[in-house]
């Protein structure tokens, strides 16, 4: 048998320079996509004994634009379980007035959480989640860099030294998806810019890591500077196409995919990653606004059962640190839509873990 196949692929080899062509391409794939899913089993392997810490990012600015309370919501969050959250310092919201800094938002989001006993990774630098994802306050919009960037630095030492003793605070993240330059109003991608804020960030507070995100769309690896504790990753599943289908499109990578991401960051920096964002919310279609689409809308992109499947997608990558992206709206479809569904599920993932 085994003389059969070699004298079939002998004679095979021989016909044709295109089947010759194919045939390589073939082999390449193979043995391309086995290693990468090699790598991803190992990952997962290895890291399947550690605890799995589950948390959500959670944005004020966004619970209110949903039309719902940011305090209820974060207690909301609080009462299913959540006892990890990823939160920001909008530089827009805290520095309106250039010199003056009003913290208060920030302080009643640590105390409820420190008095939860959850942990909290903190968000610092210009560009965080959420649209316009550089988040510059008016007066700074029309200066040069060399005049916004210590201003910037400025307000960051004063959220770093505000915060950094409080018992509830896990890691920083600084920036998101830095050098992502096709989503959001942004215009400065400089690495000698990063590399500064890095710097500063260990300066203020060297005893909590740093992490440094990337989008799940990113080609390349990490390897240059600043070479932080930990990487993040995004993971989004179903968008809205608006350039070429018109319609909700799935992205197709399996999860072991991101174990290979994950995987092949540990074998060669030996730095961990997370999953900075797990998609959880609706994609509205056309631009729209969650508000401006029925409930039977949001559902194509996300309902009860497709939001069971995210977490159980994310969980299956191996990562063992997750935030959900888009909480505020599970708290929006109960408060408002009066539907209690995706809290349900949140609550039953949040509470069993």
């Amino acid at each position: 048998m085994a003389k059969r196949f070699r004298l079939h692929v002998h004679r095979y080899w021989q016909t044709s320079h295109w089947h010759k062509v194919i045939l390589t391409l073939i082999a390449l794939v193979v043995l391309s996509v086995g290693t990468m899913y090699g790598i991803a089993r190992w990952y997962i392997h290895t890291e399947a004994s550690k605890p799995l810490e589950l948390g959500v990012s959670f944005i004020p600015d966004y619970a209110q634009s949903l039309g719902v309370d940011p305090q209820q919501t974060m207690d909301g969050l609080l009462s299913i379980g959540v006892r990890h959250f990823r939160l920001v310092s909008y530089w827009s919201d805290a520095e309106q007035t250039r010199g003056s800094y009003d913290f208060s938002q920030l302080d009643w989001q640590f105390q409820k959480a420190e008095a939860a006993h959850a942990k909290i990774t903190l968000t610092v630098g210009l560009r965080q989640p959420r649209w316009p994802e550089c988040h510059m306050p008016d007066w700074a919009q029309s200066e040069p860099r060399n005049q916004w960037q210590p201003q910037l630095e400025a307000y960051m030492r004063a959220v770093i030294n505000r915060y950094k003793n409080s018992p509830n605070l896990e890691k920083y993240q600084l920036e998101n998806e830095y050098f992502l330059q096709g989503f959001g109003l942004c215009t400065d991608f400089s690495r000698d810019r990063l590399v500064s804020e890095y710097k500063l960030v260990k300066k203020l507070d060297p005893r909590h890591p740093i992490i440094v995100g990337r989008s799940n769309n990113a080609l390349g690896f990490p390897t240059g500077q600043p070479q932080p504790d930990e990487f993040s990753i995004s993971v989004y599943k179903r968008i809205w196409d608006a350039g070429v289908t018109h319609r909700y499109l799935e992205y197709p990578y399996p999860a072991w995919y991101y174990g290979f991401l994950a995987g092949t960051q540990k074998i060669f920096l030996n730095k961990d990653m997370a999953i900075g964002e797990l998609q959880a919310e609706a994609w509205a279609p056309n631009l729209k606004t969650i508000q401006d689409i029925s409930l039977a809308e949001q559902n194509k992109s996300l309902n009860a059962n497709r939001l069971e499947g995210r977490f159980n997608y994310g969980k299956a990558t191996g990562m063992r640190e997750i935030y959900a992206w888009g909480a505020e709206y599970w708290y929006y479809r109960q408060a408002v839509l009066h539907d209690p569904s995706l809290m349900q599920v949140a609550q039953r993932e949040f509470q069993s873990n």
